[in-house]
């Protein structure tokens, strides 16, 4: 199978289900940002990390192909291929489980650290763009919520964990100074 199909050469492109639409809808904005964050995630897997925290990353980029694969089909009636509230709880536990390792918050910190935790705060800022269109898009058509929903808890869970590998590695948060 060839790479370039030349299907997509007059602007549009295609959805699950044969559906075409312009590569300027919000869907493939929406859906295309997801990319994005799954990409960027790869580039913070390339640092040596924790294996904890890589198995957990891995298994958040097989869950972003999840979200865009939600994202491309607006046929809610297919129920695969969709994301569940068992993936945000999953989320929601590591949250609970890391944040027990970090001491609590007592002022707003600025995104950065070691450079694998400054990658992850800028993930974090790449996934709330991509919440923000899947919002966007969700105004416009159908889409299942749980998208919403994942996208949120997944930036909570990046910034605790920019902060968990800050302190694994010995570096303070950096505190806002007001």
């Amino acid at each position: 199978m060839k790479i370039y199909t030349k299907t997509g050469d007059d602007g549009n492109t295609g959805l699950q289900g044969n559906l075409r639409i312009g590569k300027s809808h919000p869907r493939i904005m929406a859906y295309g940002t997801v990319d994005e964050t799954n990409a960027a995630l790869g580039m913070v897997l390339s640092n040596s990390l924790d294996d904890d925290i890589s198995e957990i990353l891995t298994d958040v980029q097989n869950d972003l192909f999840l979200v865009g694969a939600d994202l491309s089909n607006p046929n809610l009636n297919d129920s695969k291929n969709r994301v569940s509230l068992d993936m945000i709880e999953k989320l929601e536990s590591l949250i609970d489980k890391f944040e027990s390792e970090l001491p609590p918050l007592t002022n707003f910190i600025l995104p950065g650290g070691v450079i694998a935790a400054a990658q992850i705060h800028y993930v974090r800022t790449v996934v709330r763009r991509a919440e923000t269109l899947v919002v966007n898009l969700s105004e416009k058509d159908e889409i299942n919520s749980n998208c919403i929903k994942y996208l949120n808890r997944l930036s909570d869970f990046l910034f605790v964990l920019g902060r968990l590998i800050n302190k694994r590695n010995n570096q303070e948060d950096i505190l806002w100074k007001i």
